[in-house]
């Protein structure tokens, strides 16, 4: 049997930085990164192109900075500047598994990371590149969902992938609650309505406005990433009333 061909040309996937802490509490896993990278390898050599937005909760996290006595716009900045780091790591990690990337950031940053242009990224992409988005939106006040809702919408990518450490959207914590109801679909009102945990809500808004499906998946369970980008049924699926 013919194996099962990609049903997405072209994808943006979302990683939290906490993904990339594995059985660390702060910083990198290099491990963790390495098998992230080696499943996001696999979905290349699909014919998939694929774009990564990173977060930088391993390092920093600016909503964070209430709890010191750094004020919230120099805190989201050092936040995006965590993404950078995380970049640049992935972005070696992918090109050691001798997959061609590039790693664009919306803060100048021109010895370490290209200038974020929409028309390059997608230029890059064509060339069978994969593009990962750093520093965030650019902007404070914003986070790593929203840039990656966004940055779906500019490269006219064909769903968002967003990689958790849990196997879809549930009604409660899974963890706390275990009678929490797992979705398999839902739709943008539905969460926004609910608060459920999917993206923030920004996010949400952007992804119903432009009708960009939301996959929301399990990274730590490997061949999810591959699964999704086929088209099987993986975690839960985000869209609006008329999609499905």
């Amino acid at each position: 049997m013919a194996e099962k061909k990609p049903l997405y040309k072209r994808v943006l996937l979302k990683i939290s930085g906490e993904a990339l802490l594995g059985s660390e509490s702060f910083g990198l896993d290099l491990g963790e990164l390495k098998t992230i990278a080696d499943e996001v390898a696999q979905v290349h050599e699909l014919g998939t192109q694929i774009a990564v937005v990173i977060g930088g909760g391993n390092i920093f996290r600016g909503a964070d900075e209430k709890q010191t006595e750094i004020e919230r716009t120099t805190g989201d900045y050092m936040g995006m500047i965590a993404t950078v780091i995380n970049a640049l790591a992935f972005q070696n990690m992918l090109e050691a598994a001798g997959i061609p990337t590039r790693v664009q950031s919306a803060i100048e940053m021109s010895q370490v990371a290209e200038p974020y242009i929409r028309r390059r990224a997608i230029r890059h992409l064509e060339k069978g590149r994969v593009v990962v988005f750093s520093a965030g939106t650019g902007n404070p006040f914003f986070t790593t969902d929203t840039a990656a809702a966004l940055r779906a919408m500019e490269i006219n990518a064909e769903i968002l992938m967003k990689a958790t450490k849990v196997d879809g959207v549930y009604s409660d914590d899974p963890v706390i609650n275990p009678e929490a109801e797992k979705f398999d679909t839902l739709t943008y009102e539905h969460v926004l309505e609910k608060r459920l945990k999917v993206m923030d809500s920004t996010a949400i808004a952007l992804c119903m406005d432009n009708d960009m499906p939301i996959v929301v998946f399990n990274l730590k369970k490997r061949g999810n990433m591959i699964r999704a980008v086929k088209g099987d049924a993986v975690g839960t699926l985000v869209h609006g009333e008329e999609d499905r």
